[in-house]
């Protein structure tokens, strides 16, 4: 991607233009504020309970941590409410900062620390939007199924795949996932406020789905399946503590929602007000359903036999309730819609702000008039996401994901240590709890310290795994981070000097 001015020749760019939908002339470069405080609630609820409850508890349990990950969801919530609240009171600080993590770093730790935050939080967004529509394609093929309708396996699975314990390529490509997502792009073009109420409706079904299938699930459980509770280790990261933990930092990737809530400042009515509710409401419901479901789900059925990409609906086999499965796979692709809806909110989000701060080329940052939508941005980040979803499978999704969002917490956790020790800024509306002390220009405070300690932890869990995957012959998800981790280097330079040059 180019960091100057220069003009993007890209095919769908010229399409876009050529039916007069972009243009570089008289379009804005801002957006329209237009969301309140119940629309960032159900859109931090629509991107946080997803794939954390349709799709990674049975990876979590059958690999990691067996009924266990039920706990693992309550470590993974705290890790990450010290996150939330150190976000809600950045967003309370800086209400007009733009981008989520990316903006509150360059608002306090300047230009090089907010390019890496934004570049690990474009690997997280478009591969978290690509394994959710990976899980979404798993569960439209099971609704399809009980309708009669079979996709064919080469149109439903991902070109790398796992098997025999390692990744390998496959002469397939996942066509289903990347409809899937080529289309809610093709939504969110439309603009934001009629796609948010889109959104809220589908968030409301979503709980209701979800909270009768612990209703009736939870009188049909057998206690006997939670034993033992945490399993053995069986080496490596195989069950036992090291395996809780690796459990830890994949059902982290759950609470990534926090992230989009803080990127829709941009759009807020009353962003120092409504992002801390947002952010802090959003996490406290999703964490109680999260361990709802995976008790439930781990109660149903033996915890070695949910490896599969749809692990609710298996559960709900085991129900023996042929029409209650038909409600709630049907409630689970509305689910997974909503949480791919708002990762690529997200993501093309936080490209309009890059351009607009000329990281990125500044076409990006054109904004629709009618529609207030920066259709270029989210044209370019559905294309990339919708690549990475026909070509990926979600067990290698999940790792990146996680080591992203873990980058980008810790930047955040920096951040209010440093916006706290400057004596010259007037108090947030939201401060951090709990006290600490004050070391230079920065405060020491327990809950951001706490909070790096968990990511880190988290951080160091996933990137060990990926090592030892690699000494195995395994190299692609390390080979894929460090390709990642290189490009970003170079681009990062590039955009240094470019803004430099421009002055």
């Amino acid at each position: 991607m180019p960091c100057d001015r220069e003009r993007v020749t890209l095919p769908f760019v010229q399409a876009l233009e050529e039916n007069g939908i972009m243009a570089a002339e008289g379009k804005s470069r801002i957006l329209h504020r237009q969301l309140g405080p119940f629309s960032l609630l159900m859109m931090g609820i629509g991107s946080v309970v997803g794939a954390g409850i349709y799709v990674l508890p049975g990876i979590a349990a059958a690999h990691y941590a067996g009924p266990a990950v039920s706990l693992s969801f309550v470590l993974a919530a705290i890790s990450c409410g010290f996150i939330g609240l150190c976000y809600a009171e950045l967003a309370s600080a800086l209400p007009e900062a733009m981008g989520g993590a990316y903006g509150y770093s360059r608002a306090i730790l300047g230009i090089g620390p907010a390019w890496w935050v934004a570049w690990m939080l474009v690997l997280e967004y478009a591969l978290a939007g690509s394994a959710v529509s990976v899980g979404l394609t798993g569960y439209l093929s099971g609704l399809l199924a009980s309708c009669g309708l079979t996709l064919p396996g080469a149109a439903t699975n991902s070109t790398v795949i796992w098997h025999d314990g390692g990744f390998h390529l496959a002469g397939q490509i996942n066509a289903v996932s990347l409809c899937l997502v080529l289309v809610l792009g093709l939504i969110l073009s439309r603009g934001i406020r009629q796609a948010s109420r889109a959104n809220g409706a589908f968030v409301l079904l979503k709980l209701a789905v979800l909270v009768v299938f612990v209703s009736v699930g939870w009188s049909h459980v057998r206690p006997a399946l939670w034993h033992p509770f945490l399993p053995q280790s069986e080496g490596g990261f195989h069950f036992g503590l090291a395996g809780l933990l690796r459990a830890v930092a994949v059902v982290s990737f759950a609470y990534l929602g926090f992230d989009s809530i803080s990127i829709a400042a941009s759009e807020a009515r009353n962003p120092g007000r409504d992002v801390p509710f947002g952010l802090i409401g959003a996490l406290a419901i999703s964490a109680v359903l999260y361990v709802m479901v995976s008790l439930v789900m781990t109660g149903l059925v033996p915890f070695r036999a949910l490896d599969v990409a749809s692990p609710v609906a298996l559960a709900v086999q085991a129900l023996a309730m042929p029409s209650l499965g038909f409600v709630l796979q049907f409630g689970s692709v509305i689910g997974l819609g909503s949480v791919l809806f708002v990762s690529l909110y997200g993501q093309s989000r936080l490209c309009h702000i890059l351009a607009h701060d000329r990281l990125i080329s500044e076409r990006f940052s054109l904004v629709d008039p009618k529609s207030g939508a920066p259709v270029l941005a989210i044209a370019m980040t559905t294309a990339l996401t919708a690549l990475t979803a026909a070509l990926l499978p979600i067990a290698l999704l999940a790792d990146l994901v996680s080591i992203g969002t873990m980058i980008g917490f810790v930047v955040i956790a920096v951040a209010v240590m440093k916006l706290r020790g400057d004596a010259t800024r007037a108090p947030a509306r939201f401060r951090v709890p709990l006290p600490g002390l004050r070391v230079g220009t920065l405060w020491i405070g327990i809950v951001p310290v706490l909070a790096i300690v968990t990511c880190l932890v988290n951080l160091t869990t996933v990137l060990s795994d990926l090592v030892a995957q690699s000494l195995r012959g395994d190299w692609i998800p390390l080979g894929f981070l460090a390709l990642y981790c290189i490009a970003g280097w170079v681009l990062g330079r590039r955009s240094a000097r470019a803004i430099h040059k421009a002055g």
